[in-house]
């Protein structure tokens, strides 16, 4: 695991595309209030290629192109931050410019290589890479990451409260989940928030991505969720040898972590936690 820090952490929850004003009504103590609250966003981005349709996501507005482009690379239209040529703002259906709306424009080279079919279906905030259902998918894609001593288990337990405090936008709005990169050191280097579990990854693995920072194999994952198989499969792309969840793995889950050699650890909390995969990866 290595020790390169980024030099932007994480960005502040006062960004106004990603919280609303709200009016609400609380009930507490036998009697009613009224109240100003803060809710996270959700709109939907449509995510073109060369401007053809490719998805539909609902997140959290911010931090498109880097979603766009993580989103792209789990997909496996694209390899890597080379093979994007620039990115546009799309139109709407009368050709205005729409901020929900990106194009992502590849590479001639890359353009005429790659069979690029539009999804049928919109990616939910929940969904991930919904179209794909087994381990063996994703193995066909990925090599067994190397297995070797890389954190000491204490310093695991350290980093809950450390998304938590990094999560602006969450302490705010109590809508958003949270993906963070960290080193062998236990610090946080990177953290996306977002509606969608999945987009805070894809945000998460895009930037990197697009500053030419992957594969990701000497950093570790942590989300404030689930450990889900699609998480799964986006860390195992991005060769990400260690994922820490807050809550717990499904079965298919462990099954991916298994194959792919990646240390699976959940139920993160202050004091404990569960390895269900190559406990290897931490020091005795």
């Amino acid at each position: 695991m290595g020790e390169t820090s980024l030099p932007r952490p994480w960005l502040s929850a006062d960004d106004p595309t990603r919280l609303r004003s709200t009016i609400v009504r609380r009930f507490q103590d036998h009697g009613w209030s009224e109240a100003a609250d803060e809710v996270a966003v959700e709109e939907p981005l449509q995510i073109q290629v060369s401007g053809r349709d490719v998805a539909v996501i609902m997140r959290t507005p911010g931090q498109d192109r880097e979603l766009a482009a993580g989103f792209l690379f789990s997909e496996g239209i694209i390899d890597g931050g080379s093979d994007i040529a620039k990115f546009a703002q799309g139109v709407d259906r009368e050709g205005f410019p729409d901020t929900n709306v990106i194009d992502v424009r590849l590479s001639a080279a890359v353009l005429g290589a790659r069979s690029i079919r539009p999804r049928e279906f919109p990616v939910s905030t929940s969904c991930g890479l919904c179209g794909a259902t087994s381990v063996e998918s994703v193995m066909r894609r990925v090599q067994p990451l190397p297995v070797r001593t890389a954190i000491a288990p204490a310093l695991l337990l350290t980093l809950e409260a450390k998304l938590r405090a990094a999560q602006g936008a969450f302490q705010r709005s109590g809508g958003t989940h949270g993906a963070g990169l960290f080193d062998r050191c236990g610090d946080l280097v990177l953290v996306h928030e977002d509606v969608g579990r999945h987009n805070a990854v894809d945000k998460l693995i895009g930037e990197m991505l697009l500053s030419g920072q992957l594969p990701l194999n000497n950093y570790g994952l942590l989300v404030s969720g689930r450990a889900s198989f699609e998480l799964l499969q986006k860390a195992a792309l991005a060769s990400i040898p260690l994922f820490v969840a807050v809550g717990a793995p499904s079965s298919l889950a462990i099954e991916l972590a298994a194959a792919v050699q990646v240390t699976l650890v959940g139920l993160l909390r202050p004091h404990r936690f569960v390895v269900y995969s190559w406990p290897e990866r931490l020091a005795p």
